[in-house]
């Protein structure tokens, strides 16, 4: 291997500079702390046009639903609406997904209602509290704990999440009342109230759901425009392109107007959510006590009541956001920074509590909304230190009780540890082709950095090079690290350069050749790849296949 090797602690995130002047200060930090600062300059009138109609149509998705979500927390009509929009302005400048909207959700309604008792004081400042504390996640860089959710979780999340919604939104399709949340029970007790179903509200639901799904078949079938068609027919294709893609907003609009002339006639055959406060909420500072009839209830009580709440719920929130945004991530091919995200979080509940907001996170419906209408844009002693933290907050804290000395340090320990599967050191070789050598295994909390290393230092590059991949120490992967690699063979591929593996162990090999990777090359040895690379003659790679795989390692791989 080349003299010119360095050794890579963490891989950098999107954006950093690989000059050393990068500091806090430079124009690659200031943007990777303000997402904006990179697609805004690239702004186009295409991207606002989307962008009118995503907004739109999630806009009048909210609506609705934010006041469900409000009676779901325990807490009147309004809070949900005063909990919908705060997000909106922080994500845009501070987040990283664009598909991505902040709100009230189901599952965090749920976890309000549990905790706050109902009590819009405690439910304000609980967002303040958990926006806080997601503050200082992501102020400290904690993202890479966010790292160790594998696909098969999010895959999890997502499925479950989607029937979990869907069919919640049943007992509303069918006008069913006195529907519990919780999901078994919702099941028992929609088909056990079947016979209740109000025919306004069903006749209704399901001339929405025909609408979307003609609206949906005639934007999918909409021929392209062709330059010298006649201006009337580039007219009649432009209102109906805008009409199927701004689909959700007019059906939303439709329902609205529909059950308005009823309501007008004196006539409602349709359940509604009935009149909320109006005007915009009062902009004050959280509530840190609260007076009820048989007192006042200070601060520390506040905190005390609400126990486990301060960890549990910024700690899901934290969990769907990232899940979300990671999920519509893959499905679009774009990267997000979780250390951002958690700053986006956890500003927008800080500041969403001075609105009256109660706890917010990403929500799957309305991100899905987003994206299905097209939405286009949002050192060395410091390591020694490290190794030190948890003698000594276990030596300070015992001093205080034994119990949460011995528990902090091995906190402290396992997030350390945690760190090192995550963010594991490289060896990097720069040249005319890079070259990358984990120093221990490869974990699928990993793939992000291991990705990111390879993205920031050979296919943005100018111009971009090939690279190999050294796998000698890499015993075994997963299936996460499976489609990490193949996303990641895939962006070197249309980047027009070559990615090569080298020192693929037997139990690797047999993972790669079971997931039936394409496009996948390995070599023997370093120099045989650098000499392919390079374009030099004389060298062919074995490809992933029971054809080409070498067959002493056949006969390994049966055995």
């Amino acid at each position: 291997m080349p003299s010119s090797v360095k050794a890579l602690g963490q891989a950098r995130p999107p954006g950093a500079s690989m000059a050393p002047q990068a500091h806090c200060c430079s124009p690659a930090a200031v943007q990777r702390r303000l997402p904006i600062l990179a697609w805004l300059p690239d702004y186009s009138l295409q991207w606002l046009k989307m962008d009118f109609i995503a907004g739109l149509s999630v806009g009048l998705t909210v609506i609705p639903q934010a006041l469900a979500y409000a009676e779901v927390a325990g807490l009147p009509p309004q809070y949900g609406l005063y909990s919908a929009f705060t997000g909106c302005f922080v994500y845009f400048f501070l987040g990283t997904s664009r598909d991505v909207t902040l709100g009230p959700t189901a599952i965090m309604s749920l976890l309000v209602s549990f905790y706050t008792f109902h009590e819009p004081a405690y439910a304000v400042l609980l967002a303040f509290l958990s926006g806080c504390i997601q503050l200082a996640m992501g102020f400290l860089r904690l993202g890479f704990l966010l790292d160790f959710i594998s696909c098969p979780i999010i895959k999890g999340f997502t499925s479950a999440a989607t029937i979990t919604i869907g069919f919640g939104q049943i007992k509303n399709l069918l006008g069913l009342q006195d529907i519990p949340r919780q999901f078994l029970l919702q099941v028992y007790q929609t088909f056990r109230k079947v016979g209740e179903t109000r025919v306004g509200d069903a006749v209704l639901g399901l001339v929405c759901m025909v609408l979307l799904l003609v609206l949906k078949l005639m934007r999918d079938h909409v021929p392209p425009v062709h330059p010298e068609m006649p201006p009337g027919v580039r007219l009649s294709h432009g209102l109906v392109w805008t009409a199927t893609t701004a689909r959700n907003a007019l059906v939303v609009s439709f329902a609205a107007l529909v059950a308005y002339s009823f309501e007008v006639t004196g006539y409602q055959p349709f359940v509604l959510t009935g009149k909320t406060t109006e005007g915009l909420p009062p902009v004050r500072i959280p509530p840190f006590s609260v007076t009820t009839a048989n007192g006042t209830v200070s601060f520390t009580e506040m905190v005390q009541d609400m126990g486990a709440g301060l960890a549990v719920v910024p700690l899901v929130g934290l969990l769907e956001s990232i899940a979300v945004a990671k999920s519509f991530a893959s499905q679009n091919n774009y990267r997000i920074d979780a250390n951002q995200e958690l700053l986006a979080i956890g500003l927008t509940n800080v500041l969403g509590s001075l609105v009256s907001s109660y706890p917010v996170t990403g929500s799957f419906g309305r991100t899905a909304v987003n994206a299905q209408s097209g939405v286009c844009t949002p050192a060395g002693g410091l390591v020694t230190g490290l190794d030190l933290l948890p003698l000594c907050l276990t030596f300070l804290l015992c001093f205080w009780e034994v119990q949460y000395g011995i528990l902090a340090g091995t906190l402290v320990s396992v997030l350390i540890l945690l760190h090192s599967v995550a963010r594991p050191k490289m060896q990097v070789s720069e040249g005319p082709v890079l070259v990358l050598q984990p120093a221990s295994g490869l974990h699928f909390p990993a793939v992000e950095a291991l990705r990111e290393a390879f993205l920031t230092r050979a296919l943005e590059a100018s111009p971009p090079r090939c690279a190999v991949l050294e796998c000698t120490h890499v015993c075994s992967i997963d299936y996460t690290v499976v489609l990490g690699l193949e996303e990641l063979v895939g962006d070197f591929h249309r980047h027009g350069v070559s990615l090569a593996f080298v020192g693929l162990q037997v139990p690797v090999l047999r993972v790669l050749l079971s997931a039936d990777l394409k496009g996948v090359q390995y070599f023997s040895t370093l120099e045989e790849a650098e000499k392919y690379l390079r374009q030099e003659p004389g060298t062919q790679p074995y490809n992933v296949s029971e054809d080409s795989v070498p067959e002493h390692k056949i006969a390994l791989l049966k055995a």
